[in-house]
Protein backbone atom coordinates (compact mmCIF):
# COMPACT_ATOMS: atom_id res chain seq x y z
CA UNK A 1 0.00 0.00 0.00
CA UNK A 2 1.42 3.45 -0.90
CA UNK A 3 -0.42 6.95 -1.40
CA UNK A 4 -0.01 8.16 -4.66
CA UNK A 5 -0.91 11.75 -3.80
CA UNK A 6 2.51 12.02 -2.22
CA UNK A 7 3.92 11.20 -5.68
CA UNK A 8 4.14 13.53 -8.68
CA UNK A 9 2.44 13.02 -12.23
CA UNK A 10 4.76 11.34 -14.47
CA UNK A 11 6.60 10.00 -11.72
CA UNK A 12 8.26 6.13 -11.78
CA UNK A 13 7.77 4.17 -8.89
CA UNK A 14 9.38 0.24 -8.39
CA UNK A 15 8.28 -2.23 -5.99
CA UNK A 16 9.31 -5.87 -4.91
CA UNK A 17 7.51 -8.37 -3.84
CA UNK A 18 8.45 -9.55 -0.84
CA UNK A 19 8.13 -13.31 -1.61
CA UNK A 20 9.38 -13.80 -5.23
CA UNK A 21 11.77 -10.41 -5.05
CA UNK A 22 10.21 -9.92 -8.61
CA UNK A 23 10.09 -5.74 -9.40
CA UNK A 24 7.30 -4.47 -11.09
CA UNK A 25 6.64 -0.41 -12.12
CA UNK A 26 3.93 1.81 -12.29
CA UNK A 27 4.51 5.63 -13.39
CA UNK A 28 2.24 7.69 -11.56
CA UNK A 29 -0.72 9.83 -13.57
CA UNK A 30 -1.91 9.87 -17.00
CA UNK A 31 -0.24 7.32 -19.79
CA UNK A 32 -0.49 7.86 -23.49
CA UNK A 33 -2.99 5.33 -23.43
CA UNK A 34 -5.46 6.97 -20.96
CA UNK A 35 -5.04 10.10 -23.52
CA UNK A 36 -6.29 7.86 -26.79
CA UNK A 37 -9.02 6.53 -24.64
CA UNK A 38 -10.40 10.15 -24.17
CA UNK A 39 -10.23 11.01 -27.87
CA UNK A 40 -12.46 8.21 -28.88
CA UNK A 41 -16.12 9.35 -29.92
CA UNK A 42 -18.19 7.82 -27.27
CA UNK A 43 -21.63 8.32 -28.75
CA UNK A 44 -22.94 5.28 -29.17
CA UNK A 45 -25.54 6.05 -31.76
CA UNK A 46 -23.18 8.03 -34.03
CA UNK A 47 -22.31 4.99 -36.43
CA UNK A 48 -26.11 3.85 -36.58
CA UNK A 49 -26.60 5.26 -39.87
CA UNK A 50 -24.31 3.27 -41.67
CA UNK A 51 -23.78 -0.37 -40.14
CA UNK A 52 -23.93 -0.49 -36.45
CA UNK A 53 -21.04 -0.54 -33.74
CA UNK A 54 -20.05 -2.40 -31.08
CA UNK A 55 -19.63 -0.66 -27.47
CA UNK A 56 -16.25 -1.78 -25.74
CA UNK A 57 -16.57 -1.43 -21.90
CA UNK A 58 -13.67 -2.85 -20.15
CA UNK A 59 -14.85 -4.00 -16.76
CA UNK A 60 -12.36 -4.26 -14.43
CA UNK A 61 -10.25 -0.82 -16.16
CA UNK A 62 -13.28 1.38 -16.40
CA UNK A 63 -12.95 2.34 -20.09
CA UNK A 64 -15.45 2.83 -23.47
CA UNK A 65 -14.83 3.05 -26.48
CA UNK A 66 -16.97 2.88 -29.52
CA UNK A 67 -16.09 1.11 -32.44
CA UNK A 68 -18.04 0.99 -35.61
CA UNK A 69 -19.00 -1.25 -37.78
CA UNK A 70 -18.43 -2.08 -41.47
CA UNK A 71 -19.69 -4.59 -44.31
CA UNK A 72 -17.49 -7.46 -44.65
CA UNK A 73 -15.57 -9.00 -41.73
CA UNK A 74 -14.58 -7.08 -38.45
CA UNK A 75 -11.94 -8.85 -36.57
CA UNK A 76 -12.03 -8.03 -33.09
CA UNK A 77 -8.70 -7.75 -30.94
CA UNK A 78 -6.25 -6.24 -28.26
CA UNK A 79 -3.92 -3.04 -30.09
CA UNK A 80 -0.59 -4.01 -30.32
CA UNK A 81 1.82 -2.31 -32.34
CA UNK A 82 1.69 -4.38 -35.86
CA UNK A 83 -1.08 -5.96 -35.25
CA UNK A 84 -3.10 -6.77 -38.36
CA UNK A 85 -6.65 -7.00 -37.41
CA UNK A 86 -8.81 -4.14 -39.19
CA UNK A 87 -10.81 -3.19 -35.01
CA UNK A 88 -8.49 -3.23 -32.55
CA UNK A 89 -9.56 -2.65 -28.56
CA UNK A 90 -7.08 0.05 -27.21
CA UNK A 91 -7.12 -2.19 -23.80
CA UNK A 92 -4.70 -2.85 -20.80
CA UNK A 93 -6.27 -6.42 -20.42
CA UNK A 94 -4.02 -9.18 -21.01
CA UNK A 95 -6.67 -11.65 -21.66
CA UNK A 96 -7.73 -10.53 -24.84
CA UNK A 97 -5.87 -12.15 -27.92
CA UNK A 98 -4.58 -9.70 -30.50
CA UNK A 99 -6.92 -11.40 -32.61
CA UNK A 100 -9.46 -12.70 -30.71
CA UNK A 101 -13.21 -12.87 -32.69
CA UNK A 102 -14.83 -11.40 -35.48
CA UNK A 103 -18.43 -10.03 -36.28
CA UNK A 104 -19.43 -10.62 -40.27
CA UNK A 105 -21.83 -8.00 -41.52
CA UNK A 106 -23.79 -8.12 -44.70
CA UNK A 107 -26.76 -8.14 -45.60
CA UNK A 108 -29.34 -10.37 -46.37
CA UNK A 109 -30.97 -11.51 -49.62
CA UNK A 110 -34.26 -8.88 -48.42
CA UNK A 111 -31.68 -6.43 -47.56
CA UNK A 112 -31.30 -7.00 -44.00
CA UNK A 113 -28.06 -6.18 -42.38
CA UNK A 114 -27.04 -9.49 -40.24
CA UNK A 115 -24.38 -10.02 -37.59
CA UNK A 116 -22.43 -13.05 -37.45
CA UNK A 117 -20.13 -13.82 -34.50
CA UNK A 118 -17.24 -16.26 -34.30
CA UNK A 119 -14.71 -17.08 -32.09
CA UNK A 120 -11.13 -16.39 -33.78
CA UNK A 121 -9.85 -18.69 -32.12
CA UNK A 122 -8.83 -17.40 -28.61
CA UNK A 123 -6.76 -18.45 -25.67
CA UNK A 124 -9.66 -17.17 -23.77
CA UNK A 125 -12.21 -18.02 -25.69
CA UNK A 126 -15.50 -15.62 -26.29
CA UNK A 127 -18.16 -15.51 -24.79
CA UNK A 128 -22.15 -15.10 -26.14
CA UNK A 129 -24.49 -14.01 -23.52
CA UNK A 130 -22.78 -15.84 -21.03
CA UNK A 131 -22.39 -19.23 -23.16
CA UNK A 132 -18.66 -19.93 -24.76
CA UNK A 133 -18.56 -20.18 -28.32
CA UNK A 134 -17.16 -23.25 -29.84
CA UNK A 135 -14.80 -22.76 -32.57
CA UNK A 136 -17.67 -23.65 -35.35
CA UNK A 137 -20.17 -21.64 -33.86
CA UNK A 138 -21.86 -18.85 -36.04
CA UNK A 139 -24.36 -16.97 -34.23
CA UNK A 140 -26.73 -14.31 -35.37
CA UNK A 141 -25.89 -11.14 -33.16
CA UNK A 142 -28.71 -8.32 -32.38
CA UNK A 143 -29.24 -4.95 -30.88
CA UNK A 144 -27.94 -5.01 -27.27
CA UNK A 145 -26.34 -8.75 -27.31
CA UNK A 146 -23.33 -8.91 -25.05
CA UNK A 147 -20.34 -10.63 -25.72
CA UNK A 148 -17.44 -11.34 -23.13
CA UNK A 149 -13.69 -11.25 -24.47
CA UNK A 150 -11.27 -11.60 -21.47
CA UNK A 151 -12.30 -9.39 -18.60
CA UNK A 152 -14.00 -7.24 -20.91
CA UNK A 153 -17.51 -6.72 -22.48
CA UNK A 154 -19.17 -5.67 -25.95
CA UNK A 155 -22.04 -4.73 -26.72
CA UNK A 156 -24.30 -4.86 -29.77
CA UNK A 157 -25.66 -1.64 -31.38
CA UNK A 158 -27.52 -2.94 -35.22
CA UNK A 159 -28.61 -0.08 -37.41
CA UNK A 160 -32.28 0.68 -36.79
Amino acid sequence: MFDETKYTDGQSLVFVCRNCKKEFGIRIGKSKLNDRHQEKNLDEEAFNEDYGSIVVVENVFAYKQVIPLSLGENEFGRYVKGTNINKPIETRDPSIDTFHCAITVKRSKAGKLQYILRDAPSDTGTFYMNEILKDCDRINLHDGDIITIGATTLIVRAKD
